[in-house]
């Protein structure tokens, strides 16, 4: 009976070394990471740098706009709307102080990703002495910066400054005079809808050359006739320098009868994937692997996005197509991390096991 037992737990510690073994072998190697050649680094860098000339950075204000200066507000604090030329730098609420011929304006921006502001563009900040950057205080997890304005319904250069990314990004912001309440404006502003609708309808080509992009649509996700919850899809993923992978199959949700995909990378490097100009960050806060959750717009069709590398030193944008096969849909076990957390529970039991019989043999022995 001894010996039984004594044969028993060596094989039940052997089968989860051997679970354990293939586990460790199926993860991803850390090794698997956007390395590049010197060459394959210069090609993408400079795709990406002709890419972001133009991505997401869009006009701010109205045609026709006219300056709204100190003098022509009475002083004191007011709520005022305010738009940004960047989607990174979103701005939850904005109030207005006036003292006379001074103007500055109290920011929150939606996020802690910047560290400082400075009243100029992203070259000037580089020069200028530290002491003139405009440090934030943090508001709920929200960065609030106090900002000197000249006027309002103007462009406000702004540059801010990525504490991710150690550098200096120019923004523009409108701070619009027609929010403020009526009885604090001195003077009269003009119509700028009318202005916009006079020129639409006698020469378009001024105003569509100045005008302000309409904001963009939120993507929109794919139905799916299946009950909301927790499945698999495969992916295929190509583009860029065929390094960085997407584990398939993934994780797809279905949220209000809509599909949604978790996706993970084998590289801990991205920080932000774009789908129709709407940005994603990185869900993962523990230095794993880079995950998104984005929307799946459409099936068995290739699905442009732009994910956000910072593996080559400067962050560089890079463009890919998903492509999600419908047919593929399964159970949420069949997803490689799901089956790992399996090896690891079977394993687990096994060891548990293991301790049993150790026991109950030492006590018939005792």
């Amino acid at each position: 009976m001894n010996r039984f037992l004594n044969r028993g737990t060596r094989l039940l510690r052997l089968t989860a070394l051997v679970l354990l073994l293939i586990l460790f072998l199926s993860l991803p190697s850390a090794a698997e990471t956007e390395d590049q050649t010197d060459e394959q680094e210069k090609t993408i860098a400079e795709r990406a740098a002709e890419a972001q000339k133009d991505i997401r950075s869009r006009s701010v204000g109205q045609y026709g706009m006219l300056p709204v200066y100190g003098r022509d507000i009475q002083d004191g604090s007011y709520p005022v709307r305010v738009d940004s030329s960047s989607a990174f730098f979103r701005i939850l609420d904005a109030q207005l102080t006036v003292d006379g011929e001074e103007l500055s304006v109290k920011i929150t921006v939606s996020s802690l990703s910047y560290l400082y502001v400075f009243p100029g563009s992203a070259e000037e900040a580089e020069r200028a002495p530290e002491g003139e950057y405009i440090s934030y205080e943090e508001d709920s997890g929200h960065a609030v910066f106090t900002l000197p304005i000249e006027a309002l319904d103007t462009p406000v250069p702004c540059a801010a400054y990525s504490k991710r990314r150690k550098r200096w990004y120019d923004r523009e912001l409108v701070f619009y005079a027609s929010s403020l309440p009526e009885d604090v404006l001195r003077l009269e502003l003009p119509d700028y809808e009318l202005i916009e609708a006079a020129i639409r309808a006698y020469d378009a080509g001024p105003l569509e050359e100045s005008r302000p992009s309409a904001p963009h649509k939120l993507p929109e996700p794919v139905s799916l006739p299946r009950s909301d919850g927790e499945y698999s899809i495969e992916v295929n993923m190509v583009g860029g320098s065929g390094r960085a992978a997407i584990s398939s199959p993934t994780l797809l949700i279905v949220r209000d009868g809509k599909a949604y995909a978790r996706l993970l990378w084998s590289s801990p490097n991205y920080d932000y994937m774009i789908l129709e100009e709407e940005v994603y960050h990185n869900l993962s806060t523990d230095g794993g692997n880079s995950t998104f959750e984005i929307p799946i717009t459409v099936m068995d069709k290739g699905m442009p996005v732009i994910a956000d590398t910072t593996a080559m030193g400067d962050p560089v944008e890079i463009e890919y197509t998903l492509t999600f096969y419908a047919e593929s849909i399964g159970d949420k076990g069949m997803i490689p991390q799901e089956a790992a957390k399996k090896v690891l529970l079977v394993a687990a039991v096994i060891i548990v096991l293991g301790g049993v019989l150790n026991w109950l043999l030492k006590k018939k022995r005792k």
